[in-house]
């Protein structure tokens, strides 16, 4: 009876170390993600509206350009991390969101500007993506501007698909790593006092 306990509890010594000596080996490793994506923090703070004639529509666009665009970008390019410290990454896109309501026409407007910046925060490239669609100003508003921005994300993504520079940079895994540190040094938007 001694014996089994004895065995027992030398595989569950073994077991522990086993795991121990695996976590550290993942932990001295880190894999660097290929894709860091930002957004503005104004743009999770501040919310725009959207007018109609007789309601407003009040909403922040920073959550949900970045549920739509981490999602379609991880698609296009793997690995994607939310600029977060020192975070660093292949490529940094900092995403910069639009969206304007025609209560006219009933169409939401959207636009979702991704610039792309390498190494020391070189800036490579901008790409603009654009939508419109039918919609109203109702009940159901989020659901027609989650689609708007979702088809903005996938315009940009068709332009960036098509840009062979882009793509061979992409693939090229040698380049120097972007940190998320450097964001306060990189040009930043016009300040947009206005929903438009």
């Amino acid at each position: 009876m001694m014996r089994n306990y004895i065995q027992t509890l030398l595989v569950l010594f073994m077991s522990v170390l086993v795991t121990h000596v695996q976590a550290d080996e993942v932990a001295s490793t880190p894999d660097k993600p290929k894709v860091l994506m930002y957004i503005q923090p104004v743009e999770y703070t501040n919310p725009i509206k959207l007018w109609h004639y007789y309601k407003d529509y009040w909403f922040y666009q920073g959550p949900v350009v970045e549920a739509e665009a981490r999602q379609k970008i991880s698609q296009q390019y793997g690995d994607v991390e939310f600029c977060d410290g020192n975070a660093s990454g292949r490529v940094l896109l900092w995403l910069q969101p639009k969206m304007f309501y025609n209560p006219q026409l009933e169409v939401f407007y959207g636009e979702v500007m991704v610039n792309v910046y390498k190494g020391q925060g070189e800036f490579v490239t901008s790409y603009r993506g654009k939508s419109n669609v039918r919609g109203m100003l109702g009940a159901y508003a989020d659901i027609w501007i989650q689609k708007a921005y979702a088809l903005a994300v996938d315009h940009a993504l068709a332009k960036m698909q098509r840009d062979v520079t882009l793509q061979n940079f992409m693939q090229d895994i040698n380049g120097e790593a972007i940190s998320c540190s450097m964001i306060s040094l990189l040009p930043t938007a016009k300040i947009r006092a206005m929903s438009f």
